[in-house]
Order: C-alpha cells, then sequence, then structure tokens
C-alpha cells in the first residue's frame, strides 16, 4: 500500500512475525531480537527503529533491553523511538522520532570526528520535515528546490525523505534551515539552533502573501549574515506573470465568489494557510476553521483568528461533521472524511490535508507550496464551488444532480417528516438552492416546533426570511 500511494517502482521489503498465545505467555523478547539479526544479516541496513506498540506497553516489555542485546549482534545502529503513544499522535511521534535520529548521528559524527565544520562556499540550506506518505510533500520539494534556485541558494540536504544516515554528517554545511510545515520538522530545527548555531525560517510559503513574507525573511536572515541579497523584484516579478492566483483574485472569475461561505479543517499547516487565502486573497467567508492536531492549537488559533468567525480544535470527527452540517457552507476544505461528509449533505469539498486517498498522491504536478502551489489552490478551491449556472444545466440535462429529496441529517438536530406535497414542491426548485431552502424550512419548523413539513409550513418559512 505504501508503495503504491507514493507511486514507488519497486515495493518497500515488509516481515510480518506472527505473535500467539505462547509468544504473549513467554513475552516476544527473543523474536524480536532475532527478527532484528535477522534482517540485520539480509537487508544490511544502517539503521533499525524499534517501535513501541500497545502490546509492548500492555506486557510492559523492556525495549530498551531488546535494543541493547539487539545491538551487540547487529552491525546497524538499532535505535528505540523514544515516543510514548498513548499520549502523542503519530505526526508528534514523527516529529520527535526525526529529532531522535538527527541527534543520535550527529553525536556519533562529532565523537569520530566526521562532522563537517565548514560551511558551503555560497548559501545552502536544509529542507526539513518531507515525510512518506506525507500530503503532496514530494511536489512541494520540487517547487521548494525551484524557489531556493531562483534565489540563488543550493539545497544542502532534505531530510529525511532521500538521503541516508550518512549524509547527516553535512547538515551543518548549510547556512540555515527551512521548515516547510508545522507539524513535523521544527523540533529538529530548533534543536540545530541551540546546538550548533544553525538559524531556521518556519513561514510556511503557501499563498502569495506567506509566499512573500517568507522569501523577505530568508533575505533578512542572509543579510544578516554578511549577503547583499534584495529578493523584491523577484517577488514583484513571480506574483505578477509567474503566479496567476493574484491576476485571478481580481478577474470576474473569482468575484463571483466573493461572499460565499466555507469551511476548513484539517492538520494545522494546511488548514491554517488555506484559511488566510480564502480569506485574505479570495474574500470568502471561512465560517470555522479548525484542525485535529491538539498539541499546535494556540499555534492555530493565532494563525487564523483574524479569518474566520469561529476556531475549532478537535479530533472528534463526529463532532465535525456536526458543525459542518449547521453552518451550511456552500464549500469545504478539508480531509478525506469531510469529503465523505459532504458527499452524504451534497456540499462540494475540497481535499487539502490527510488523512488521504489513494486520489490525493497525484501523478501530474500539483504542489501546494510556492508559487505553482498558489495556481494550483487557486483551481481547488474554484472548482470546489458548484456555481448556479452548472447545476442549472446539470438538471436540465439530466445530470447527477437529480430531483429527489435527501432526508439524510448528520447532525443532531430533530428529523422532519416531509409531507408528499412538499416533497413534490422542494423539488421543483433549481438545484442550486434546493438544499439551503430545504434546511431554512426545517430551521422554520424546528422553531416554531413543527413535526411535518407541509407546503404551507414552506410557504410560511419563505414568508418569515423575506420579513
Amino acid at each position: 500500500m505504501r508503495s503504491m500511494l507514493e507511486r514507488e517502482r519497486s515495493f518497500t521489503p515488509v516481515t510480518a512475525s506472527v505473535v500467539d498465545r505462547h509468544v504473549l505467555a513467554r513475552g516476544s523478547q527473543e523474536k524480536v531480537i532475532n527478527n532484528i539479526t535477522r534482517k540485520d544479516r539480509e537487508e544490511r541496513p544502517d539503521l533499525v527503529v524499534l517501535t513501541p506498540t500497545c502490546t509492548s506497553s500492555i506486557l510492559q516489555e523492556d525495549l530498551k533491553n531488546f535494543v541493547h542485546r539487539a545491538s551487540l549482534n547487529s552491525k546497524s545502529d538499532v535505535l528505540l523511538a523514544d515516543v510514548n503513544h498513548y499520549r502523542v499522535n503519530e505526526l508528534q511521534a514523527a516529529d520527535k522520532t526525526l529529532l531522535q535520529i538527527v541527534r543520535f548521528y550527529l553525536d556519533k559524527y562529532k565523537n569520530t570526528d566526521k562532522l563537517s565544520k565548514l560551511k558551503t562556499p555560497k548559501p545552502s540550506v536544509n529542507i526539513i520535515g518531507s515525510v512518506g506518505l506525507g500530503f503532496h510533500n514530494h511536489h512541494d520539494m520540487v517547487e521548494l528546490k525551484r524557489l531556493f534556485l531562483d534565489l540563488g541558494i543550493d539545497v544542502n540536504l532534505i531530510i529525511p525523505e532521500g538521503i541516508t544516515v550518512e549524509e547527516l554528517c553535512k547538515i551543518t554545511q548549510a547556512w540555515f534551515n527551512f521548515v516547510p510545515y508545522k507539524e513535523i520538522g521544527l523540533l529538529t530545527a530548533q534543536y540545530l539552533q541551540s546546538q550548533y548555531n544553525l538559524p531556521f525560517i518556519n513561514i510556511i510559503p503557501m499563498g502569495t502573501i506567506q509566499i512573500s513574507s517568507c522569501i523577505k525573511a530568508i533575505q533578512n536572515l542572509l543579510f544578516s549574515m554578511g549577503q547583499k541579497v534584495d529578493y523584491s523584484k523577484y517577488i514583484d516579478r513571480q506574483t505578477r506573470f509567474i503566479s496567476q492566483s493574484a491576476w485571478f483574485s481580481r478577474s470576474i472569475d473569482c468575484q463571483n465568489l466573493t461572499g460565499k461561505k466555507a469551511v476548513v479543517f484539517g492538520d494545522a499547516t494546511h488548514a491554517s494557510a488555506i484559511t488566510r487565502i480564502l480569506s485574505s486573497e479570495m474574500s470568502i467567508r471561512v465560517i470555522w476553521s479548525g484542525t485535529y492536531c491538539l498539541n499546535e492549537s494556540d499555534w492555530f488559533k493565532n494563525q487564523v483568528k483574524n479569518y474566520c468567525d469561529q476556531v475549532v480544535i478537535t479530533d472528534d470527527h463526529t463532532l465535525v461533521a456536526d458543525l459542518i452540517v449547521k453552518a451550511d457552507p456552500n464549500a469545504i476544505f478539508g480531509t478525506q472524511m469531510e469529503r465523505h461528509v459532504g458527499k452524504r449533505i451534497s456540499v462540494p469539498c475540497g481535499v487539502i490535508s490527510s488523512p488521504v486517498h489513494i486520489q490525493n498522491f497525484p501523478l501530474s504536478y500539483r504542489p501546494f507550496l510556492g508559487y505553482e502551489g498558489t495556481n494550483q489552490i487557486a483551481d481547488l478551491v474554484y472548482n470546489s464551488f458548484t456555481l448556479g449556472m452548472e447545476d442549472h444545466l446539470l438538471e436540465f440535462f439530466g445530470g447527477h444532480d437529480t430531483k429527489q429529496v435527501s432526508e439524510m441529517n448528520l447532525s443532531s438536530e430533530n428529523s422532519f417528516s416531509w409531507s408528499r406535497e412538499a416533497k413534490e414542491e422542494l423539488a421543483k426548485i433549481p438545484g442550486f438552492v434546493r438544499n439551503r431552502v430545504k434546511k431554512n424550512t426545517e430551521r422554520f419548523a424546528c422553531a416554531n416546533s413543527l413535526d411535518k413539513i407541509t407546503v404551507q409550513v414552506m410557504y410560511k418559512a419563505k414568508e418569515s426570511q423575506s420579513l
């Protein structure tokens, strides 16, 4: 599955170990150690990482001892991922494990005098945080390479994707580190700054405004290092001529989106950036913006508080579904979970964050970062809204928009019984406003304690809307 999602030409080798009642009774120590030493002989890896599991926690197994014993008979380095999986999510675990690996090897290379001490002749950067199965990460890295090339900055290392542990000895050659995502890489960058005086920039280059802020921060950093660079003309040229999103935001097509309502939900990086783009660059009202990264709640609130009506911090997908139904947005921007919610209530959804599906690992070039990323996001936003003429044409030519009225209700609100005549009347309403009329009528019925909706109730609801 991993190989398929990452579009790799060869499958990632997998070894499965059966844990039966006999193993559980006497513990899995010998089995784990034997498997590590066996794979060490067969695959000859540089590094073996042992991760805790629910079973190991229940059995209260001494995994540090497992690692110690396995390392005695292995040529590869053996590390225990030092994370409490009951207290952190997978993104936090990845962030902490990356730091642990980088710190282990830098200490090792420093003790053996293999750590590079000289900087590269011209400005260079380490990009930290591109991980396997990340949302459009491979595309983003190509775009970042192009951006740094334009700025006259060499890419020293991309960590962790695409390098070996031996190459980590070159990490200190870079002039600075760049962390494009909030979830993974920041701990490593902070460690490198405190221990090796290696500065970092962690402004997310998503959207024209944030890209400009990011490039200006890089310019200021290089200027403080004695490099007289001026990227103002580059920013102006890219914004006006290369990126189409700045022009699009002033076009009549984008003006048709003014006043449209949207909700945003995803990881902290993408949800915050998309919220700012919708509000400040496309004049779309964000009813609420949320993230499931509970550990980033303070940062996230600070990022989006001026760009949305409400901030939601939760990892409860049922609550998110109910909030979407109550908000009644014109479009949703979220994960595949929110896309399924949107399908059930006939609201279009643009996927902007993990968790994702195979379709979110496109073969074509679709970055979210950099200037090409602004074009991709503009297309995604515009195509996610169902425009009135589209629904008229679909209804006229017998498209997917049927006249059958859905009685589905995902929220905790009351469900109403619609009379046959009311359903027929509702079916006569054009598709692009039908769902809104249905919701407004049900709200009127709820406010007036009515259990059944008739044609007369529909007319009264309509009259109350015009008062």
